[in-house]
Formats: structure tokens, sequence, C-alpha cells
């Protein structure tokens, strides 16, 4: 079982760095070796989770490399390796050959690793780690055509602002080292840090996991990701990098219980998310920028899950939305590269173009509207229900949170679904996607192309997501949730009641059918409160006004002070050193000189006259050795 666990992340992680070093020589080859290879990890990652186990390997001196797929850890590995398996079926087919292959594959796979790494780690070292090695290989996949210089900087905004974040791992593991070794770094006694260093950690690892996972203030950073391709976005936004932070959250509730803080702040800060990005979502006009903010907002409910101490309505709505919002962001891929625009005006009818992407969205976007059957529908439920044990006030901002993602997902449903108009929609006949298109992309599109055919790879993976959204569902029932519960270690729960379930239904049908009804016509809202939704609250201006520019101008004036001052200072000083220098070489040398051309001459003299007894006659030698013992005799009478 170890050999396993350690193949889990070993197998992508080997193929991808294979695969990136070999370069374009393997684009051929790259779809088929990078589906293989999250294939085997799927199996392993089953295997792993089957029968739970935990290794662990020397790193540093009391800082062991710890992996295991106990608990949550299980679960979340299967979703992580199976959603990433059927982004890359997808993208075997909607990566074109003119593209490097190689390398887009390759740095999936590096990520997908590193992911794995970062859910199944047991320890702070080993999270860390995946932690820092999934934020790297992120920025390159959302920088991926890093010759266009907005792509390039949308990558950069995302990766700085995840990383100022992430900075906060290492507070707590600093604090989690300061009070000792007796405290360990194994995740699951980090509660058992003594304070004051267990508010030092809690505060590290809510700062880190709210930044990964989009939440508020961070949230602006997801819309700039968007720039990168459709695949990364329907994988890192939806099971892997967003849902890091709210995994590792619900992984660590005892930690945010223990703190006395850490619960109530994470709680309030995942509803806020959950409403406020909702509202962002419903101002979009354009469909990624939509399904961005409405990752935002559901991992807020997440996040609310993980304050509340609702483990498994978290886990079922991590998985749900995990399979949802992939197939969204997939079948958002196809359209853009399809029509070359990503703006939900110009996606009219694009649906009823190819009716196999249109009702796999159909059945994305119900389920995040919360429509039963459907899984997201289930596992809110289970979610609310113990966030009304923990608060009410709570309970109405999630239920609220709820009915607006109705909203945004029937509005997406209404434009592409609307008979086209001629003027965004190319005629109907078919026609292969260059490989320009490949890779799909964010923002502006290359100009209209006409609808491509749906390619078999593209439609498998369309008709498992779709399965999967609808059977994740069958885990909210009393039975499967209850071993769901058992086998993340989160018994004890509120079980959901029918009138629950019936509520939420009802006010996803009403808001959804309002929604329909309401159709593109101007928001209800004032017209500031929609411009401030439709520009993402404005955090981004607030973050470059509050802090970006402040802190350049800061570098400018220390730039100006290390050129005007230190800068000319040290110039002063070391011509001044070297004026001191000439006047003390003209008016010290001759002095120097001179006293030493002096005591050589002296030493010269001394040396002449110690030469002159020095005759090499006995009866001299004779003489002076009388005359020497004649004075000591006398100075020896005297002394005495």
């Amino acid at each position: 079982m170890s050999a396993a666990l350690w193949a889990l992340v070993a197998v992508p992680l080997a193929a991808g760095t294979l695969l990136a070093a070999t370069g374009r020589r393997a684009d051929r080859y790259a779809p088929a070796t990078a589906v293989a290879a999250f294939a085997a990890a799927l199996a392993l990652a089953v295997y792993a989770a089957a029968a739970p186990t935990e290794v662990r390997a020397p790193l540093l001196a009391g800082l062991p490399f710890g992996l295991g797929a106990h608990g949550l850890s299980g679960p979340m590995a299967v979703t992580v390796a199976a959603v990433t398996l059927a982004v890359l079926v997808h993208s075997a087919g909607d990566v074109g050959a003119g593209q490097p292959r190689a390398r887009f594959f390759g740095l999936m796979l590096l990520f997908g690793g590193a992911m794995l790494v970062t859910v199944t780690a047991t320890t702070l070292p080993a999270l860390l780690m995946g932690w820092e090695f999934m934020g790297a290989t992120s920025w390159a996949l959302i920088g991926f055509r890093w010759r266009d210089q907005v792509r390039a900087e949308a990558a950069g905004v995302a990766y700085l602002t995840t990383r100022a974040a992430d900075l906060g791992l290492y507070l707590a593991a600093g604090a989690a080292l300061a009070a000792g070794p007796a405290s360990g770094l194994a995740l699951d006694r980090l509660h058992e840090v003594p304070a004051p260093w267990l508010h030092l950690l809690t505060a590290g690892v809510v700062a880190a996991a709210l930044g990964k996972s989009a939440q508020l203030p961070y949230s602006f950073w997801l819309s700039r990701a968007m720039q990168g391709p459709s695949p990364v976005s329907a994988l890192l936004h939806s099971a892997t990098m967003v849902v890091a932070g709210a995994y590792l959250l619900l992984r660590l509730q005892p930690l945010l219980a223990a703190s006395g803080w850490g619960d109530d702040a994470v709680a309030w800060t995942g509803a806020a998310t959950a409403l406020a990005l909702g509202l962002v979502a419903v101002a979009q006009r354009d469909l990624k920028q939509l399904l961005a903010a409405s990752s935002c907002a559901q991992i807020g409910l997440m996040v609310l899950a993980a304050g509340a101490s609702a483990t498994t309505g978290g886990t079922l709505q991590l998985m749900a939305h995990a399979a949802a919002k992939s197939l969204a962001f997939l079948v958002a891929g196809f359209w853009l590269a399809a029509f070359g625009a990503g703006t939900l005006p110009a996606l009219r009818g694009a649906a009823r173009r190819d009716r196999i992407a249109g009702a796999a969205f159909t059945v994305a976007a119900l389920s995040l509207a919360g429509v039963p059957p459907l899984s997201l529908w289930a596992a809110k439920d289970v979610l609310l229900t113990e966030v009304l044990e923990h608060s009410p006030a709570l309970y109405a901002a999630g239920l609220a949170a709820a009915v607006v993602s109705a909203v945004y997902a029937v509005k997406a449903l209404w434009y592409v679904w609307r008979p086209p108009e001629p003027a965004h929609l190319p005629a109907p006949t078919p026609a292969p996607a260059p490989p320009a298109a490949a890779a799909g992309g964010g923002g502006a599109g290359p100009p209209d192309r006409g609808p491509r055919t749906l390619p078999a790879s593209e439609a498998a993976a369309f008709a498992a997501l779709v399965l999967a959204v609808a059977a994740l569902a069958v885990l909210a029932l009393p039975g499967p949730r209850a071993a769901v519960a058992d086998r993340i270690g989160a018994g004890g729960e509120a079980a959901p009641y029918a009138w629950e379930f019936a509520l939420s239904a009802a006010l996803a049908l009403a808001a959804s059918a309002g929604a329909w009804a309401w159709g593109d016509r101007r928001s209800p809202l004032p017209a500031r409160l929609t411009a401030a939704a439709s520009g993402w609250l404005g955090l981004e201006a607030a973050v470059r006004a509050l802090l970006v520019r402040p802190v350049r101008r800061l570098a400018a004036a220390l730039a100006a002070f290390d050129d005007r001052v230190l800068d000319r200072g040290v110039d002063g000083l070391a011509r001044g050193t070297v004026r001191l220098a000439g006047g003390v070489n003209r008016g010290a040398e001759a002095a120097v000189d001179g006293a030493v051309e002096g005591v050589g001459s002296l030493s010269r003299a001394l040396g002449r006259l110690a030469r002159r007894p020095q005759t090499g006659q006995v009866h001299t030698y004779l003489a002076q050795a009388i005359a020497a013992f004649t004075v000591l005799a006398a100075v020896f009478v005297l002394v005495r």
C-alpha cells in the first residue's frame, strides 16, 4: 500500500518532467502519455483511498516528508485525479497539433502531481512543497501563451497575489516550530500547539487558504487567471488549485475551533464571498468571467462549511462543484474555440448549434443553480443544515447565496439557448478548428471562424462529467452520507430535514424561473452597484491603490535616495580617500623614506663598529676577555 501512495504522486510528476524536458519532439505522444499517466494515478488514488495508509520519509532533522490517504485526503485525491483525467481527455482533442503539446501536457501533469502531493500531505514540509510547486506550475499554465503580454501580465497578477497569501503557510510553519518539537509538524496535531503560537499558526493558515481559494479580499486574481487556456481554467478552478484552500480549512477544522476565533472568521468570510461574488457573477457579460466569479462564490460555501464544522457538507459541495464547474469550463472553452468570442451576447444560440455541448452545459448550469435532483442541490442542503446549527444568520446568508447562484447560472443558460442573432453566430456549416484555436483562451478571442465539430474525446469528457454531476447527488442520501462522514472522520453532524431540501429546491426553481423571465433586461440594481459588481467590486483597483502604487512609490523613493544620497556619499567618500592618500603620499613619503634610510645608515655604522673587534687573532680575543672580566669584577665589587 505504501508503494501505491508513493506511485500516486510519482507517476504524474515523472511523466510531466519527461514531457516538459523533451519538448517539441514529444508533441505527438504527449496527449496519450498524459492521459495514460493520470488514468494510472486515478487507479492508484482509488486503491490508496480504499485502504488508507500513511508513509513518511526523512527530509530534514525533525521535519519528515509524509503522505497519507486517510480522512479527507482519500476522497480528495480521487476527485483531483478523476477531474484531471477528464480535462486531459478533453484536451487531447482540443489542443491542436500545431501547439507545443509536450509543454502543455507536461505542465498539466506537473500541476496535477503537485496537487496530489498537497491533498495527501500529512506534514507541513510536504504540504509546503506541494503548495509551492502547485503555485509555480499554475503560473506557467495561466501564462501558457507567454508571448501575449496581456496573458503574461495576468499570470503574474495571479501568481503574486496567491504568493503573497502563501507567506501565511511559512508563518504557520514558523509558529509550529517555535512551539517546540512536541507539537510536531503533523497536520492532524496542529491544534495541539499552545498559545500564543496557536493563534499565529491559525492566522497563517487562514491567510494562505483564503488567498489560494480566491476569497475576499483576494478574489480578483481569479478574474485575471481567466486569460489562461480553457482546459487550464477547467482544471485549476474546479477541483484543484482554487479549492485547495477550502480543502485545507476543512481538513484543519480542529485548528480553527481550537483558536477560538478562526472558525467564526472563516465562516463569515466564506458567507460574504459566496454572496458578494455571486452578485459579481450576475453582473458579468463574459461567460468565463461569470464562471470565475461563480467559482469564488461556490468555494465560499465550502469555506463557510469549514468555519461551521460542516465537514461532510463541505466535502460533498467540493466534489459536486468539481464535476459541475469543470464541465462548464470545458464547454465554454469549446464554444470560445468554435465561435471566437466568449461574451454572452456573442454566444446566443450556441447551445442550439451543438446539442451535445448545449446539453452538457445545461446540466452543469442547473447543478450550479441548485436545481434538484442534481448534486449541488443536495450538497448545499447537507452543508447548510450544519450551518443552521451553528448560526441562523450564517444559514440565511448561505441560502441567499444559493438563490443568487440560480440567477447567474440561468442567466448564462438564457443566452446560450436563445435563438442566435445573425451578427453574433456564423453560418452553421461545420468546419474543423484551425491549430490556432487550440487550448482555448480568455479575453478577446480570434475572429468568427464557424462552429467546429465536437471531437470524440471532448464528447467523452462531457459525458463522464455529466454522469458525475448527476450521480454525486446519491452521496447526500442518508446511507451514503453517513459512509462519507465516517470515511472523513466527521461523525455527529446534523442530518438535513425534508423541509430544508424542499425550501432550497423551491427557492432555486423560483429564482431560476425569474432569471429566465427577466432575460437580458437591465439589472434592477442601482447602476453604481451594477458597475462595481461587473468590475469585481474594484478589488484589484483597491489593491493597486492601497498596496501596489504605494510600494512602487516607496521603491522609487528609496531608489532616488540610493542614487542621490547613498551613491553620491559613497562617491564623495571615495574621492576624499583618494585625495587624502595623495596628500599623505606627498607629505609623508619624504619623512618615511628619510627615517628608513636613517635606520639603514645607523645599522651599517653599528655593523662596522661590531666588525672591528673581530680580528681573527687569539691574543686579541684574550685581551678582550680579560678586559670584559675586569669590568664585570669591578661592577660586582661596586654593587655589593
